[in-house]
């Protein structure tokens, strides 16, 4: 469901409610959620925001009681999720200030923001403490980490490392056509042990 949507908001706070006390009581740490799109009653981003907000607020105390970490993430509009409203950086961060939660921020899909920030290694460093979960992804074409890619991932974990980051990495990306997946994973494991 779609946090922008107000008419949602009680039947996904039970629900989220819900996962949060499953995720607690089977040590998962984090839970994510998607904003919505802005072809959603044609809306401004400004709204969508505030009603994200919200909602998030409404979910906050008990995601800091059980220790689990909400996720926001934030998707590309260019290529893969056209009208997807968290598709830069900075509206995600105005949310997360809002909010101001230790334990409410945001999935920072590297694929995604280079598409549509670009300047990958600066936001991590300005907006790490919005930070809670990394997706990785080839660019162009979301094919596994290599050096046929326009981004440097070796330094890219060198940054995240740097930042003492302890929680999780996903891999989020297919093998080209004809490479050995298995090596690609181990590939991309190798690359982010740092």
């Amino acid at each position: 469901m779609e946090l922008n949507i107000k008419e949602n908001h009680d039947e996904m706070e039970k629900l989220l409610s819900a996962t949060i006390d499953d995720c607690a009581a089977n040590n998962v740490p984090a839970i994510i959620v998607f904003s919505g799109y802005r072809t959603t009653g044609g809306m401004s981003d400004q709204e969508a925001a505030d009603n994200c907000v919200t909602f998030l607020k409404r979910i906050k105390s008990r995601a800091e009681d059980k220790g689990i970490d909400i996720c926001m993430e934030l998707l590309n509009s260019k290529v893969n999720h056209r009208g997807y409203i968290f598709d830069h950086v900075e509206w995600g961060v105005n949310v997360m200030e809002q909010v101001d939660s230790t334990r409410i921020g945001f999935l920072y899909d590297i694929y995604h923001a280079q598409i549509d920030d670009g300047d990958v290694s600066r936001s991590i460093h300005n907006h790490f403490k919005w930070m809670k979960h990394f997706h990785t992804g080839g660019v162009p074409g979301r094919w596994e980490l290599s050096d046929d890619q326009e981004l440097n991932w070796r330094y890219i974990a060198k940054v995240i490392a740097d930042l003492n980051f302890t929680g999780y990495i996903g891999h989020e990306y297919s093998p080209m056509p004809g490479s050995d997946p298995a090596a690609c994973l181990k590939q991309a494991f190798e690359i982010f042990n740092v």
